[in-house]
């Protein structure tokens, strides 16, 4: 990774989208298509920080990024947090190892520090604890919302399914079951299982048993034990 320009906002560092996606191995484009498909799930002064009007006046004053386009009238500044969002949508090993580095390296400030007071680290220790925990929940909602989207495909799926070759022998042995059950004149079992055949067909609207859904074998061959003719002529 090129050594970064560092920038410096509200006393802690951020990258511009042309840094992080030069990081990243991508483009400015692809940058801004993550936040853009995924605007929910960044938080303005969290993930980053957007620059206009004199805000950005007085970022162009302190000279602090030489490459800044000179027309451009909003600019959006990248925190630690929001440059693991855009690892996150990336998904690549590349974006992966360069956001390892950009947080050893870049992000993690470790020159002039000075000693935190008692209480000052009970606060940082306080917030970095709400942090993890609000990304804790963010992660279960996400986790919940996956699962909730992977049980309505497999409903759709199991909709879908129709019966296999042996379920399909097991319709037909009951409906010749039930025909010789009821019938024993041999001209006349034809038209009932004709006519059987033809009720499962509107009952269940198939084209054919071999149709029926394999949700739905149970109920058929209750509906074959149960059936009764209509009429043998």
């Amino acid at each position: 990774m090129n050594k970064l320009q560092i920038i410096v906002h509200d006393n802690r560092r951020v990258l511009t989208t042309s840094q992080l996606a030069v990081s990243y191995g991508t483009d400015n484009k692809v940058i801004s298509k993550n936040y853009t498909r995924n605007a929910e799930r960044y938080t303005e002064g969290k993930h980053f920080v957007c620059l206009c009007g004199e805000e950005l006046k007085a970022f162009r004053a302190s000279r602090q990024f030489d490459e800044l386009p000179s027309n451009i009238n909003k600019l959006y500044l990248w925190t630690e947090k929001g440059a693991w969002l855009h690892a996150k949508s990336l998904n690549t090993d590349e974006a992966w190892d360069a956001y390892e580095l950009l947080v050893d390296e870049y992000y993690n400030i470790k020159e002039n520090v000075v000693p935190l007071s008692k209480d000052q680290a009970l606060v940082t220790v306080l917030r970095t604890t709400a942090d993890l925990v609000e990304d804790t929940q963010a992660i279960k909602t996400e986790q919940h919302e996956i699962r909730k989207e992977l049980s309505l495909i497999n409903e759709k799926v199991e909709e879908q399914i129709t019966l296999t070759s042996g379920e399909q022998r097991a319709v037909q042995k009951e409906v010749a079951k039930k025909v010789y059950e009821i019938e024993n004149d041999i001209s006349i079992r034809p038209k009932l299982f004709s006519e059987l055949h033809r009720e499962i067909k509107d009952r269940f609207a198939v084209a054919s048993y071999k149709d029926v859904r394999r949700q739905e074998l149970r109920t058929v061959l209750n509906y074959i034990r149960s059936w009764v003719p209509r009429k043998v002529s």
